[in-house]
């Protein structure tokens, strides 16, 4: 009898357009390439350790790949710290176990820095994974692009351009809130793209002073409205230093009792930088004597159907994935290359820093040549 031929797959982690296109691109390239079985687990890694699945057919796979969110839901619960009946258990090994009675081939993880993280756990138990670079915030190392930027980045720009309206209406300076904690390729993108007049990203420290005086001179110009782009770890240049000290005394830490010191001196900064886009507007108005007024994207750019090029990146990952599959080749990471795809080691990936904008990029230098303030 013919060995059947079976793989798992989840999406783990934070929403983002493109996963059920992803999820298809696998699914319909392994039934219909290469005639293997595709499970489904649900809500991420929780769906693993407590075999939560369901199998995915040419029926199943039908229409999704114009829809938003995942068919498979998801979570962001870690394999070795999973909350069961209010306390906290390590579910390796039961991930494990459920893998092996499945008599999977190979897991395919779809997500996003956390994900590859875990997936690495799982690697290094002896399982086949694989899994697919996933984030609107498109900051994973080692891929050219990342499942769900290129939707949250023309929902991003769409709100922008919507606007532009609103704060030439009313004289105003208008602030949009967009999502990247750590990096900026969202909040930079959509401002160019949207016609931004101050661009603020995590990678480049503001002095607010130097934002209201380019403000100024929009309106001594005649120009009584501007537009600020801002991503939500965006910071002053006082505050990312203070941050810089902090890390850098956890990193120097010689005992257990510095170390604490210094972490919670870290979470009193992060509880701080909370609200920090209204107190910008709030500076601002102090300084220009005009209004301000927030709007706060938020989920909204992880909603809603996918873009064209979301749909491409999804499906071209998604089939590269069960080729390698089939030429066994796992404990890899499938990035984006050009128009192609490349396995890169998920230990690479989890070793490497995030993909932050560099301070040479492009992006940067085609801002500032249009007149963009980038507050430093």
């Amino acid at each position: 009898m013919k060995k059947i031929r079976r793989i798992g797959i989840i999406t783990a982690g934070g929403d983002a357009p493109g996963l059920n296109a992803a999820i298809r691109g696998v699914g319909k390239a392994a039934l219909g390439g290469y005639g293997m079985e595709i499970i489904g687990f649900r809500d991420g890694y929780r769906g693993l350790a407590e075999d939560l699945k369901a199998r995915l057919d040419k029926r199943t796979l039908a229409g999704i790949l114009t829809v938003g969110g995942t068919i498979l839901g998801t979570g962001r619960d870690k394999p070795h710290r999973m909350e069961f009946h209010g306390e906290m258990r390590d579910m390796t090994d039961a991930i494990v176990a459920n893998y092996k009675r499945n008599k999977l081939e190979a897991l395919v993880c779809i997500g996003g820095g956390g994900t590859h993280k875990n997936a690495l756990r799982l690697v290094e138990k002896g399982l086949n994974i694989i899994t697919l670079p996933k984030t609107i915030d498109n900051d994973i190392a080692l891929t050219d692009a990342t499942i769900g930027f290129d939707t949250a980045l023309g929902i991003a720009t769409e709100a922008i351009d919507r606007l532009h309206s609103t704060a030439h209406s009313h004289h105003r300076i208008i602030i949009a809130e967009i999502m990247g904690h750590r990096a900026g390729w969202l909040a930079l993108g959509a401002g160019i793209a949207g016609g931004a007049d101050v661009i603020l990203i995590p990678e480049i420290p503001y002095d607010v002073k130097k934002i209201a005086s380019a403000i100024r001179l929009r309106s001594k110009h005649g120009t009584n409205f501007s537009i600020v782009a801002v991503a939500e770890g965006a910071m002053s240049k006082e505050d990312a230093a203070d941050f810089a000290a902090a890390a850098k005394r956890k990193l120097n830490s010689k005992t257990k009792a510095q170390k604490q010191h210094a972490k919670t001196e870290l979470s009193v900064l992060n509880a701080r930088h909370t609200g920090n886009t209204m107190r910008l507007a709030k500076q601002l108005e102090e300084l220009t004597h005009l209004e301000a007024r927030v709007t706060i994207l938020g989920y909204v750019q992880r909603g809603g159907t996918p873009s064209a090029g979301d749909r491409l990146l999804a499906t071209r990952l998604g089939t590269k994935c069960v080729e390698l599959i089939n030429d066994k080749v796992f404990g890899v990471m499938v990035a984006a290359r050009g128009d192609g795809a490349k396995a890169v080691p998920i230990a690479e990936v989890v070793a490497s820093k995030l993909k932050l904008v560099p301070l040479e990029h492009s992006w940067i230098e085609s801002a500032r040549r249009v007149g963009t303030n980038l507050g430093g």
